[in-house]
Formats: C-alpha cells, structure tokens, sequence
C-alpha cells in the first residue's frame, strides 16, 4: 500500500474540491438543460430557496444582471409557476420575491435521483467519517463567503 505524504494529501484533497465544484456546476448546467431554464434562472432560484426571499434588487446584485434582465428573469419564472411576487410590507413600492410552495415539490422531482445517490454515498461513511466531511464542506463554505466579501471590498 503506498503511503501518502500530508503535502500529497493536501493536494489530493484540493483536487478533489475543485474537481467537485466543476462537476457540480456541470450537473447544474445538464439539469438547466433539462428544466428548460437558463443558468441565472436556476441561480435565481437556490438564492431563494436559501434565502427564503428576496427583492428584486438582491436578485440583481447577486446574479450580475441589470434590473431590466432581473425583471425578464423573474417575469418567466413567474410564468412557470417558480416564484411569486408579493408586496414588500416595508416598502410601498417594492416587492419581494418568494418561491411557489409547488416550486419546491416541482424542484425536488428534479433532483429525486441525485439525492437517492447522495444518501447512498452519504450512508457508507461511518458516523466520524461524517463528522469530518459536514467539518469539511462547512468550513469550506465558511471560506468561500470570505474570500468573496475580500474580492467586494477590494472593488
């Protein structure tokens, strides 16, 4: 069996990451595809569905898009029946942007499969196995978010 230095664990495990975050973002594209949405719609979406809710403005500021794209982009998830627009009760005039309760289950029909396989992968792991990867992928998130709040500053 061949031994692995730290240094050649620690790229393995880097690898891994990046190979990871490519796969996934492929898997999201193929299931765009297959949604007949687009990548920012989807996008759009998991921000809500993480979110909860949102204004159009965060929408905005989070996907990249003019407030004119923004409107096109939630015109036509409204026109699915993915999300619907209710009145901001802090602004007269602003609106706040919710997922349809439907969404959710229409949504998780989409993924059934993968998550089916996420629970098998996740099943073989022993409880301190588990431990370090939830550590893992938490920290990794943790990291993400900090170095993107470093990237907004330095604009």
């Amino acid at each position: 069996m061949t031994e692995f230095t730290k240094t050649d664990l620690k790229k393995r495990a880097l690898a891994a990451v990046r190979e990871y975050g490519i796969h996934l973002r492929l898997f999201q594209k193929a299931v765009d595809e297959w949604a007949g949405l687009n990548a920012t719609d989807t996008e759009c979406l998991r921000l809500l569905f993480l979110k909860g809710m949102a204004t159009p403005s965060e929408l905005a500021r989070q996907t990249g898009l003019t407030s004119g794209a923004t409107t096109a982009m939630l015109d036509r998830l409204e026109k699915a029946g993915l999300i619907e627009r209710r009145s901001n009760p802090n602004d007269r005039r602003g609106v706040l942007i919710t997922p349809t309760k439907s969404a959710a289950e229409k949504i998780a029909s989409w993924f059934e499969s993968a998550r089916n396989a996420q629970d098998e992968l996740m099943s073989s792991y022993s409880e301190s196995e588990l431990t370090i990867i939830c550590d893992v992928f938490e920290r990794f998130t943790k990291l993400w978010d900090q170095e993107r709040e470093k990237l907004r500053r330095d604009q």
